[in-house]
């Protein structure tokens, strides 16, 4: 009676081992699956409130120290973002602004940015001069919005700035990129805060876009406004602590402009801090998240965690 043996091994002297394994004489043994290849994480710098040179050259202003951070970090990832989150030039975003101070700091890295328009931006009709800098990086149509997508993520610049009939073009929009979007991890961005501890406090104007990211459990907005860093614990659609399904939102404001003093923390705030000038690095993994607070030169506060998807 046949018998079929995949392999054996003598050992010495009388001692006998066999590694048997029983299988049809005609049937090939199956190869192992391979493991599906692991998603590459994305680097991602935020800050807003950046590029003030009305008291220093852009060499020694604050935004110079906060870009040397970001080109740091792109000489060693070179496919790392960087996203603005408004008020990319002060006082008014003008044309001279943006190309004088902005473009000799943070316009080092332009090709490799993602921007989001402020209020100070709109200190020009239209914005014209952040849109006159960035074109196409700004989104199409001059309205300020726009998505991207990165391995499982679908990333949202969305514009603060608009109202009524625009403000409900863009909700609209925005709907539909939750309804659709096969990504599991959600990050969101714009100007002002919803919730912030900073001097202008909490703003409602996106409210209505906070509880639809909410709804569709994003996992991250980054916003600015305030001059301050300020990481909350993730909060639902309603304004409440929510760990299990909750945003987490921070607050940048320390991209290079004058830091501005904070108000009584929230019941949701976390980390604060309005003495350091830095930016937030993130990186997204297939279904994760790590954050780092990284501040410039000769400042030792940073914030730093994990955090998963919904």
């Amino acid at each position: 009676m046949p018998h079929f043996f995949s392999r054996f091994a003598c050992l010495p002297a009388g001692v006998f081992f066999c590694c048997a394994t029983l299988v049809a004489p005609d049937l090939a043994i199956a190869a192992k699956p391979k493991p599906a290849k692991a998603q590459k994480s994305l680097t991602i710098y935020a800050a807003g409130d950046i590029a003030d040179c009305r008291k220093l050259p852009p060499e020694e202003s604050m935004a110079a120290k906060t870009a040397a951070i970001i080109n740091a970090g792109l000489q060693q990832d070179s496919k790392a973002m960087v996203l603005t989150l408004g008020d990319n030039t002060y006082p008014v975003g003008r044309p001279e602004e943006f190309n004088n101070c902005y473009d000799a700091t943070w316009g080092k890295f332009k090709s490799s940015t993602l921007p989001s328009p402020g209020n100070h931006d709109y200190g020009m009709p239209q914005a014209l001069g952040y849109y006159n800098y960035f074109d196409e990086l700004a989104g199409p149509d001059r309205r300020g919005y726009y998505s991207k997508t990165a391995g499982n993520w679908l990333i949202l610049s969305l514009n603060s700035n608009r109202n009524e009939l625009p403000m409900q073009e863009q909700l609209n929009w925005l709907r539909e990129q939750l309804a659709t979007s096969k990504r599991a991890c959600i990050l969101a961005y714009w100007h002002h805060p919803v919730y912030s501890s900073g001097g202008h406090g909490n703003n409602d104007i996106m409210q209505a876009a906070w509880e639809m990211l909410a709804a569709a459990r994003a996992d991250i907005v980054l916003t600015s406004h305030d001059h301050n860093y300020e990481r909350m614990a993730p909060i639902n659609g309603s304004g409440e602590r929510d760990d299990k399904a909750g945003i987490r939102s921070f607050v940048v404001g320390t991209g290079g402009a004058r830091l501005t003093p904070l108000f009584f923390a929230k019941p949701t705030t976390e980390v604060r801090n309005n003495t350091t000038h830095g930016v937030l690095k993130l990186k997204l993994h297939a279904n994760s998240y790590d954050w780092e607070f990284l501040a410039v030169d000769g400042n030792s506060f940073s914030d730093k965690g994990h955090g998963e998807c919904h």
